[in-house]
């Protein structure tokens, strides 16, 4: 009888499982109370491929998010410093198992230029303190002289700064 019992609980608790898993997300209701455009510019400096590829996720689910709460995305994502490596073409020095998290970045990246509202810059002073040429660049990104003065020109104008790191 015991074994019938736990069989029956553990049907019961499977059964509950696709509710769980499919359960509505949280809202962020007093955060996002009168917000209509969620205006981010996310600091990325960050060198690790496979770091930065979960971060891209994330941004990708926070854009996701401000859009299932009735909030437009604005966002600017600024490269800079040792992630300008991760946003080239350019892989001859990559370690081989590294390469499959550059190309997931070169992926989400494209992914992420899709959405309405995101824009991308790179900052010409990190391509020159790692030496990455403009025209490897990953498609669709911007070079700009110094996304310090970036950050600065899109916190003036509302912008909440992120950084990753």
């Amino acid at each position: 009888m015991a074994a019938h019992l736990r069989y029956a609980c553990l049907i019961g608790l499977l059964s509950l499982l696709p509710t769980l898993v499919l359960a509505e997300k949280p809202a962020d209701t007093q955060a996002l109370a009168g917000v209509e455009t969620g205006k981010v510019a996310w600091d990325i400096n960050m060198g690790d491929a496979k770091k930065l590829r979960l971060y891209l996720q994330v941004m990708a689910e926070t854009y996701d998010d401000l859009k299932r709460q009735g909030v437009e995305p604005d966002m600017v994502f600024t490269f800079r410093g040792p992630s300008l490596p991760l946003i080239s073409s350019e892989h001859a020095d990559v370690p081989l198992d590294e390469i499959e998290h550059y190309e997931a970045v070169a992926e989400q990246i494209a992914a992420l230029q899709q959405k309405p509202g995101v824009r991308m810059e790179a900052c010409s002073i990190a391509a020159r303190l790692f030496g990455v040429e403009a025209e490897t660049l990953l498609p669709g990104i911007d070079f700009v002289g110094n996304t310090f003065v970036s950050q600065i020109g899109y916190q003036s104008k509302g912008y909440a700064s992120i950084p990753i790191f």
